[in-house]
């Protein structure tokens, strides 16, 4: 593509004047790519699926049908051959997900995570990262790198296998990260508030992709 994935997917998110604001963020537009990726949706089952309004889930549709990455069918929606494309580079940018259980590391009732490739460089203080997986609606996120064989939280510790080493087992078992991945788990009250927090801060280290 002639423009990254970040910047293509803010394009298709941003709001299209006059009209009111949309109520919606590039997580739905996201999330509905991934639910298409699996089998052809209706729209009443996506608005389902999206915990969004009927006004909403039309324009995600049409945006998307716009942008070109749906097609509808008498099935309902369906990836278009740009929307199959598109959604490869996500699983790229994001090789393994997974719903974490609830544990010492993790005590939200709800917490999901998202593996992230070779970004160790762009964490920072991870500060960005969690505000971001606050605002999306998580109640709190961790943001784990994975250097020399060991997970590692910034400032806090560089090997929370000793600590938690349970958790940290399941973590290796369900993400396989490799040197220098990146975890990300939001937790939450719901499991879709986790999903969407820990992709928010997931998204702030995606920016070259």
């Amino acid at each position: 593509m002639a423009v990254s994935l970040k910047a293509f997917m803010q394009q298709v998110a941003e709001k299209k004047a006059p009209g009111p604001s949309t109520s919606f963020t590039i997580f739905h537009l996201y999330y509905t790519l991934e639910l298409l990726a699996k089998r052809p949706m209706g729209r009443n089952k996506l608005a389902a699926k999206l915990y969004v309004g009927d006004g909403a889930v039309r324009t995600i549709i049409s945006r998307l049908k716009d942008a070109e990455l749906i097609e509808i069918t008498k099935g309902g929606a369906n990836l278009s051959k740009k929307g199959r494309e598109i959604w490869q580079q996500f699983e790229t940018v994001f090789p393994q997900q997974a719903n974490i259980p609830k544990s010492d590391l993790n005590p939200q009732e709800f917490n999901y995570a998202y593996l992230v490739r070779g970004k160790t460089e762009k964490i920072g203080s991870g500060i960005d990262q969690r505000d971001a997986a606050i605002i999306a609606g998580a109640r709190q996120a961790l943001i784990i790198a994975y250097k020399g064989g060991h997970l590692e939280i910034e400032s806090v510790s560089e090997n929370i296998e000793k600590q938690f080493p349970r958790a940290v087992h399941q973590l290796l078992e369900e993400l396989k990260p490799k040197d220098k991945d990146i975890i990300v788990i939001a937790g939450a009250e719901s499991a879709q508030k986790a999903k969407r927090g820990a992709f928010a801060a997931t998204w702030t280290l995606i920016n070259t992709i």
